[in-house]
């Protein structure tokens, strides 16, 4: 493995120059709105703001599962957020997700609307909301949502962790992909060996956490 000795980091990090590499333009070490912008708004009870993103496209499935079950309450106006442009800093996304990520939804089926962020919070609204993919003996819904807490804390692992490092950092450092890259393929045993004795993810119900077995191979045949 190949080191370098050419950066010493210091005691107290402090935000001198932008990151570099490709999101650069909109990374940054504190939180709020960069500027004025309002969200716009449909005419269905739910407003989903999002992206086609793994995390982004998990609610457009939640909601059209349950719009194939029948609820027409879940009818909703999806909205694009361009992360790569800093959409997700305009005031009015603030507002729905103080933490900048899509994707985000806001219910205005009730007196006051509601606001929902972190798409595993979002998934385990939507369930109760329309009492739909989600067990209601404690066993089940407990191993439910113990394999959708493991996604949101495996997630960054994927994404933020690996993906940055192996694709989008503007120099490559051996020793972050292969860290990276090592606690992806373990993420992914994890997965493979659960789905290999269990037809879905959280057990034989389809639910919340929609990941299942391959015909062949006892592979990962859709994520969400």
């Amino acid at each position: 493995m190949t080191s370098s000795s050419d950066y010493t980091p210091p005691k107290i990090w402090t935000w001198t120059k932008p990151s570099g590499g490709a999101f650069a333009n909109i990374n940054r070490p504190i939180s709020g709105a960069t500027h004025d912008k309002d969200l716009p708004i449909g005419k269905h009870p739910l407003q989903l703001y999002s992206l086609g993103t793994p995390n982004g496209v998990k609610i457009t499935i939640m909601l059209e599962e349950l719009l194939a079950l029948g609820h027409s309450g879940a009818e909703y106006d999806a909205w694009l957020i361009k992360i790569s442009e800093g959409d997700q800093f305009g005031s009015g996304f603030v507002a729905v997700n103080p933490n900048s990520k899509i994707p985000a939804l806001i219910d205005r089926s009730g007196a006051a609307p509601i606001r929902v962020f972190e798409s595993g919070s979002i998934l385990l609204y939507l369930a109760e909301k329309f009492d739909a993919f989600l067990p209601k003996d404690l066993p089940t819904r407990t191993e439910t949502l113990n394999w959708l807490f493991w996604q949101m804390g495996s997630a960054p692992y994927l994404g933020g962790g690996f993906g940055h490092f192996y694709a989008y950092a503007p120099s490559k450092i051996e020793y972050a992909i292969d860290r990276f890259a090592m606690e992806v393929k373990r993420q992914l045993d994890v997965l493979d060996r659960r789905l290999a004795d269990s037809d879905y993810l959280a057990g034989q119900e389809y639910t919340i956490d929609r990941q299942r077995i391959s015909p062949s191979k006892g592979r990962v045949r859709a994520v969400t």
